[in-house]
């Protein structure tokens, strides 16, 4: 049985390594999922996190559980949108030198460091693991630059050594059509036709595309996306400031345990002298 499954994750943008700039996605942040058409979840399963589309609308044929709000034509998704082409934009020049120049076709498995690697055209993966080992660098970060469409089937992107799939971006002109593939990091389909399909596979990371956004499937019965932002391991900046107050809290539930404990003990000594 295939299933389908994406994971949904933010991250803080500490030191980067070698020459990639990870984009700053801005208003697209918090989103799952987004779409400009339609975004349609044709696969029961849960979407952990904001799901945008604007003008279109997001059809959930099969009961998809979105575990956060759904956005459609409003300004958050509008705000969203028109932050996803700045960062398409923006990523597009501040990663100007290749590390590498891809194959459109790779024949073989392969392993890339972090660095910036490009495809002027389309990218095209037929049952090929891509390797990405961080080298022990946690904050290690990929950017594809890919020209036109990206299209995989049985592709498998693994990571190593620490790679965070929150710190891939693939930074994508055209269509984007997954099958069967096991994939990670953050679609970014920034171009004017900037459309993602994803067919009974596995996705680890966010889909912000200019165009539509289809999760399907024959005979799925999974998750469309799962993974809250800041969890898979990955976080954001708000999150580090939220958790500095982690120890207060803490001594704050304690102290009030504390006066429930008490009262809890008087009230039972009041019992006993009634």
């Amino acid at each position: 049985m295939r299933r389908l499954l994406l994971i949904i994750c933010v991250f803080s943008m500490g030191s980067l390594a070698r020459a990639q700039t990870a984009p700053s996605l801005g208003a697209a942040a918090t989103f799952a999922v987004l779409g400009s058409s339609n975004v349609t979840c044709t696969a029961p399963g849960v979407i952990s996190g904001d799901v945008g589309v604007s003008p279109g609308v997001f059809t959930n044929t099969t009961g998809c559980l979105v575990v956060g709000t759904v956005h459609q034509g409003d300004p958050a998704t509008n705000s969203a949108l028109a932050a996803l082409k700045t960062a398409y934009a923006n990523a597009l020049v501040a990663n100007n030198n290749c590390n590498s120049t891809l194959a459109a076709a790779p024949g073989a498995n392969f392993t890339e460091p972090p660095g910036v690697y490009c495809a002027a055209a389309g990218l095209t993966f037929t049952n090929i693991t891509l390797t990405l080992d961080a080298g022990g660098n946690a904050n290690a970060v990929w950017v594809f630059k890919i020209g036109a469409g990206l299209t995989g089937t049985g592709f498998q992107v693994v990571m190593a050594n620490g790679g965070q799939p929150c710190n891939v971006y693939w930074l994508v002109g055209a269509d984007s059509t997954l099958t069967t593939s096991t994939f990670q990091g953050n679609i970014l389909a920034g171009g004017p036709t900037g459309s993602f399909t994803s067919t009974g596979g596995t996705l680890i990371g966010r889909v912000l595309a200019n165009g539509a956004v289809t999760l399907t499937g024959p005979n799925v019965h999974g998750t469309c996306a799962l993974a809250a932002q800041g969890g898979a391991g990955c976080k954001n900046d708000d999150d580090d400031r939220d958790h500095e107050g982690d120890d207060d809290h803490g001594e704050g539930k304690r102290h009030h345990k504390g006066h429930h404990d008490k009262d809890d003990k008087d009230h039972r000594d009041d019992d006993r002298d009634h």
